[in-house]
């Protein structure tokens, strides 16, 4: 007999306590969807911060950190129409799964999150999360993988070679991969600084792009430079198709809102994958900050 559903957040753990094995039956039973709709679009929320320990959104520390609240936010943004699907780690997904709120929806799994923020290892970044082959049995839709390069850290070469070989078993089991390339460097108290000059987009793009034996089943998902205007140049290092990612926009959402604009253009940008920006606007209307995202597409 199968076991029951979520009914609320609330049912949550007592059903994982009573019955962990109702994950593994609501994803047989998800209703799926292609990848790319016929818009040939895709607008996707990304919750997978709080695996790798980075739980702010700008002055709270830890805005993230309510797993609830986050739950209730997640839901929302994807009850609204034109929102394709949702980019999370095994625990978010799985709490999605059993309040049914990913039925078909674009399902993506985050894979390396051993890199927590802050951290003296932050580029060594391992692969904790998603194995290709846990998202083939979950039956989900894709994967993404974080590859930051700092010239100067002997862990971003590791961290490189992971991320090659899982793009050759993700095009195996011809899963497609979004690849989210940053250079990178650390910053004189020990931070890290991403690098948003076309120049070190480009160069990321171009590193990304070559990953593995196949590209076939690569995607990219990109940063817009300081300067949109520069990302026509940008996108021109590779044929692959792209999404644009959000990142931390401070309290100007318009602002983000016309760099995507502009990005969306250009011919190998397929959509947007945004998080905090849109669970956590400034005036606490997600649906609204969510509409207009899915409006620009």
């Amino acid at each position: 007999m199968s076991a029951p559903a979520a009914g609320s957040v609330g049912d949550l753990v007592r059903l994982r306590a009573h019955h962990p094995e109702a994950v593994a039956e609501a994803a047989e039973a998800r209703s799926r969807r292609p990848l790319l709709g016929s818009s040939g679009r895709l607008m996707i929320i990304a919750a997978d911060h709080p695996a790798r320990g980075a739980l702010a959104v700008g002055d709270d520390a830890y805005a993230m950190a309510d797993r609830f609240d986050l739950l209730r936010r997640l839901r929302l943004a994807l009850s609204r129409p034109g929102v394709d699907g949702v980019l999370a780690g095994a625990d978010v997904l799985e709490d999605l799964l059993l309040l049914g709120a990913l039925e078909g929806k674009v399902v993506l799994g985050s894979m390396n999150r051993g890199g927590l923020a802050g951290a003296a290892f932050e580029l060594d970044d391992r692969f904790t999360g998603h194995r290709p082959a846990d998202l083939f049995r979950r039956r989900f839709d894709a994967g993404k993988l974080l590859l930051r390069i700092d010239h100067g850290d002997p862990g971003s070469l590791e961290t490189l070679h992971t991320a090659a070989r899982t793009v050759d078993e993700m095009a195996a089991l011809r899963l497609p991969v979004f690849v989210e390339p940053f250079l990178c460097r650390r910053t004189g108290d020990g931070g890290l600084r991403t690098d948003l000059t076309p120049e070190a987009v480009t160069t990321s793009i171009a590193v990304a792009s070559g990953l593995g034996g196949t590209s076939a089943y690569t995607w990219l998902k990109v940063p817009v430079t300081d300067d949109p205007d520069d990302m026509a140049r940008v996108m021109r290092a590779s044929t692959l198709p792209a999404v644009l990612l959000g990142g931390e926009v401070g309290g100007d959402l318009d602002q983000a809102y016309e760099k995507w604009r502009t990005a969306l253009r250009l011919p190998t940008v397929r959509g947007l994958v945004v998080g905090r920006s849109l669970l956590y606007p400034a005036d606490g209307d997600v649906a609204a900050a969510v509409d207009t995202a899915v409006g620009l597409l």
